[in-house]
């Protein structure tokens, strides 16, 4: 009796070890070798395999509790034995870790939460702060965030820890095989290179107003977009702006409820506003939700009727509250799928860096691009209104067409981002007559392709793109 509990444990135990790696790359298990992970109930610590830092248990071996510059290197810890992967660590555990900003509390000083819900100088902001000029703002958050470019980790200024670690689980899984080819579900349909979304946060009234011609200027460049709009305080919700941003093809989602910076200050808080929150989502007609100031906290999610939330960053350095997801792609947090903002936004861009823009941006699209991921963007109408800006505006749309029309990115509602990502969850492999082909909800959109070893390399091919006629 004892050992058929502890065999079902042992299969539960590798089903967990890969459940997000299975839920990224949709490689049929079957394809994968055992992976088991010796990693128990230990104190979470950072840890490096490789040129990567990790965050999670270790089993036997002390990790330190914080910094992530003094972690233990672990290389020589694993190994493929007998056509199967032993890891002194669970890899879904570390995935979530990263995913959920479980690191930041224990990463280092500089990465602490700084924007503390409880302290009077903050509350004390937020309630002047719709009376300061964006100089005076801008002048106080370079204070605030001076100490941005001495955080080690995540990395600036795009973080692909999740998909570095995803690329050595496919390294392992190749070696432990003996090579070949392990087929997946393409990350995007029609076979699709990558993904960009654009979307606006509407801070004020003045902004609400200057909406009609964010949209005319995305019309000259063929590019849609998601207008998150304040329900209350902020100013007047206009219906006829959410009525001219849904004729315009694009999509309204909820941002917050006053702006008011206590969202999240207490669970309490939280779930009464939530409430209200989800009533203006239903009134709208709203799948999407981004927090204000990107105020976050995963684990009050549950609370939410959202299909999609926005309120993630990769790389949070230039952002009240510090942390990253780490990774370029969606995924899930309950029932909600979070796309991760993986761009830098305009605000701290213009006030806080002040460096090219474009420079920036193109920096940014070429390292998502090439790891086939999100690149996703918050431009705000309310810091577009000057001649400048808008020019910006439109060399920046300029460039996201031709990532589209070169670089086969498919340029997406965050809605038909949701859709899309919600499906492939569904869809599995099946091997048909010594094919493998796709089947599920969607299907008819997905590709089939191949993880291998090249040239002593993780190479992962998309498929060829789809005729759309």
């Amino acid at each position: 009796m004892n050992s058929k509990v502890d065999i079902r444990e042992g299969k539960q135990h590798e089903a967990d070890c890969l459940s997000a790696f299975f839920e990224l790359t949709k490689c049929p298990p079957s394809c994968v070798p055992t992976v088991t992970s010796s990693a128990r109930n230990e104190a979470e610590g950072f840890f490096r395999l490789g040129g990567l830092q990790l965050y999670g248990c270790m089993d036997g071996v002390s990790t330190p509790p914080n910094g992530a510059e003094r972690s233990l290197n672990i290389d020589s810890l694993f190994a493929v034995k007998n056509g199967s992967i032993v890891l002194p660590f669970n890899p879904t555990e570390v995935i979530e870790n990263l995913r959920r900003e479980k690191y930041v509390s224990t990463a280092s000083t500089q990465i602490s939460y700084i924007a503390n819900t409880k302290s009077l100088p903050r509350r004390i902001y937020y309630a002047i702060r719709p009376l300061m000029p964006v100089k005076v703002r801008r002048h106080l958050q370079r204070m605030a965030l001076q100490d941005w470019s001495k955080i080690t980790f995540p990395s600036w200024p795009v973080d692909t820890t999740v998909e570095n670690l995803v690329e050595v689980l496919w390294r392992l899984s190749l070696e432990a095989v003996g090579g070949g080819e392990i087929p997946f579900i393409w990350y995007w349909p029609e076979s699709y290179e990558s993904c960009a979304i654009m979307t606006h946060d509407v801070e004020t009234g003045e902004g609400q107003d200057f909406c009609g011609r964010m949209l005319e200027i995305e019309r000259e460049h063929g590019i849609r977009s998601a207008f998150e709009v304040v329900p209350e305080v902020r100013y007047v919700v206009s219906q006829q702006v959410l009525e001219m941003i849904r004729r315009g093809g694009c999509e309204v989602c909820v941002h917050g409820l006053n702006h008011d910076g206590r969202l999240f200050s207490s669970e309490e808080l939280f779930r009464s506003r939530a409430k209200a929150i989800n009533q203006y989502a239903k009134d709208w007609g709203a799948k999407g939700f981004r927090s204000p100031v990107m105020y976050r906290n995963l684990d009050w999610y549950d609370a939410f009727c959202f299909s999609y939330d926005m309120s993630v960053p990769n790389v949070a350095h230039l952002d009240p509250q510090r942390g990253g997801c780490c990774t370029v792609f969606p995924y899930f947090v309950g029932d909600v799928l979070e796309l991760p903002l993986t761009t830098i936004q305009d605000y701290p861009l213009y006030n806080i860096l002040r460096i090219d823009p474009m420079e920036m941006w193109s920096k940014q699209m070429e390292t998502i691009a090439a790891r086939n991921g999100l690149m996703s963007f918050i431009i705000h109408p309310d810091y577009t209104i000057e001649k400048d800006k808008q020019a910006l505006y439109g060399q920046l749309l300029k460039m996201i067409r031709r990532f589209g029309e070169e670089r086969n990115a498919w340029l997406a509602l965050p809605g038909e981002v949701d859709t899309w990502w919600r499906e492939r969850a569904t869809m599995r492999l099946e091997l048909e007559k010594g094919t493998w082909v796709v089947r599920g909800k969607g299907s008819e959109r997905a590709s089939v392709a191949y993880a291998a070893i090249k040239n002593g390399r993780v190479t992962v091919v998309p498929p060829e793109r789809k005729s759309n006629t």
